[in-house]
């Protein structure tokens, strides 16, 4: 799906497992890329964010990098049009 979010993680990334969660636990569904397991897709990641730190959400224009859920709660607060884009609200 063309719209489907992207969420890029790292394996062992702590802030990794909780966006992991806190998504599951919203029932949002996403396309989620390990850049370990799949270092082509860093290049990706580097061109969307312009640094490599995960977790890392892609939704269109909407680019939240390098995020606890609180600095991500904040971002979906500050674009509400994203929010409900994503499922939010």
């Amino acid at each position: 799906m063309v719209n489907e979010p992207i969420l890029y993680v790292k394996q062992g990334c702590p802030w990794c497992v909780d966006a992991l969660d806190y998504f599951a636990r919203k029932e949002i569904e996403m396309e989620v890329v390990d850049v370990r397991t799949d270092p082509s897709r860093m290049n990706e990641l580097l061109e969307i964010s312009g640094q490599s730190k995960t977790p890392t959400l892609k939704h269109g224009d909407f680019v939240v990098a390098d995020f606890d859920l609180d600095e991500f709660e904040a971002a979906l607060a500050a674009n509400p049009q994203a929010a409900k884009g994503l499922g939010f609200g």
